[in-house]
C-alpha cells in the first residue's frame, strides 16, 4: 500500500493551499481518512479527520480554516487550508485506517506561510 501525499508549498499569510492525498495497492476499505501535521521541533499533531460516512473533526487550532473532504472512488483525501498563518508551517501528513491490517501514512508534504 502507498500513500502519495502533494499540494504543499510557499505561501504568504492568508493565503490558500490544496493538499491531496491518493492511496494505491490495497484491496481493503479505507475507513478514516486524516490529516496530521509536525512542526520543526514539536510533536506530531492531528489536524483534522474525515470517517467514511463523512463525518468530520478538527483540531481546534484551524477549525473554520481548514476542510477535510474525500472521494471515495478515488481513494482520495483533500484538505483545503485557508487563511493560512505562520504557525500553520510544517509539514502534512496523511493517513488512512482500513478494514483490515495497521494504518499507512504518506510521506508528508510541506507548507511553509512566511511573507
Amino acid at each position: 500500500v502507498q500513500l502519495q501525499a502533494s499540494g504543499g508549498g510557499l505561501v504568504q499569510p492568508g493565503g490558500s493551499l490544496r493538499l491531496s492525498c491518493t492511496a494505491s495497492g490495497s484491496i481493503f476499505s479505507i475507513t478514516a481518512m486524516k490529516w496530521y501535521r509536525q512542526a520543526p521541533g514539536k510533536q506530531r499533531e492531528l489536524v483534522a479527520t474525515i470517517t467514511s460516512g463523512g463525518s468530520t473533526n478538527y483540531a481546534d487550532s484551524v477549525k473554520d480554516r481548514f476542510t477535510i473532504s474525500r472521494d471515495n472512488a478515488k481513494d482520495t483525501v483533500y484538505l483545503q487550508l485557508n487563511n493560512l498563518k505562520p504557525e500553520d508551517t510544517a509539514d502534512y501528513y496523511c493517513n488512512f485506517a482500513y478494514s483490515f491490517g495497521p494504518s499507512r501514512w504518506g510521506q508528508g508534504t510541506q507548507v511553509t506561510v512566511s511573507s
